[in-house]
């Protein structure tokens, strides 16, 4: 029965984060047929919005940076298992998502508005091959390991969890971080980019700047000289760029 029950958790965090993230994606273009998006709130509240939404932010950094590193999972999550543990990030993560969609409020202004014409199109293309970048990324590392159907499925039929491979595929033999890399791309490619999608940007750059750092730092430490040699070869997030060493 528990391994049923530890299933069903990992299927309801597998689905709240597939819910979440799409409309997170449909929620920050300026689409005709959404009833609300980044620009429309659907609460207003009478406070400072820029205060409001930096807490939204830091919300959702502190989430995914804490739940994510070593000393969280292995210390205070220590007595769980690691497919509870997954499946509790991607609902933590899917519930912080939710926060920031319902409550964040909009900036007034705008750095650059384009209703049609060229410049619509190019910003229109950009955020579709940016989201479409990260989606398919997510299967090059596998995407149900990634958000913890994997696991859950594992404890259901009693399988032995794989052996850690490092393997570059794809995407990920020009950039080492290619979902971080579209998801920016498919935030900052908006037509209509006003100040409250400005600050959204600048806060999720400087988070997946900040993740990344811990990031690599786990991946050095798992996969030691193979990951450090990937590291020295390829680019964290802009393609064909090499930092001199």
């Amino acid at each position: 029965m528990k391994k049923y029950l530890l299933f069903l958790y990992t299927l309801v965090g597998y689905l709240l984060s597939l819910v979440t993230l799409s409309f997170l994606i449909l929620w920050v273009y300026p689409w005709e047929f959404m009833p609300y998006t980044i620009d429309k709130s659907i609460i207003v509240l009478e406070y400072n919005p820029l205060i409001i939404d930096l807490l939204l932010l830091v919300l959702f950094g502190v989430q995914h940076s804490v739940m994510a590193r070593a000393f969280f999972k292995n210390n205070l999550l220590s007595k769980l298992s690691d497919t509870f543990k997954s499946a509790t990030y991607c609902i933590a993560s899917a519930l912080c998502l939710v926060a920031i969609v319902y409550f964040w409020q909009p900036i007034d202004g705008y750095l650059w508005k384009f209703e049609d014409g060229v410049m619509f199109w190019i910003f229109t293309t950009l955020y579709v091959l940016g989201w479409s970048f990260a989606f398919i990324s997510t299967f090059l590392i596998d995407h149900f390991e990634l958000f913890g159907l994997h696991q859950g499925y594992r404890v259901l039929k009693n399988l032995p969890e794989p052996p850690l491979k490092f393997q570059v595929r794809y995407f990920y033999k020009f950039v080492r971080h290619p979902i971080q890399l579209g998801t920016l791309i498919g935030l900052v490619a908006t037509p209509s980019m006003s100040y409250g999608h400005l600050l959204l940007s600048i806060g999720m750059l400087i988070y997946v700047l900040i993740g990344l750092y811990f990031e690599e730092k786990d991946l050095l430490k798992t996969f030691g000289q193979e990951y450090l040699e990937y590291k020295k070869t390829t680019p964290m997030l802009i393609p064909f760029i090499h930092s001199r060493r």
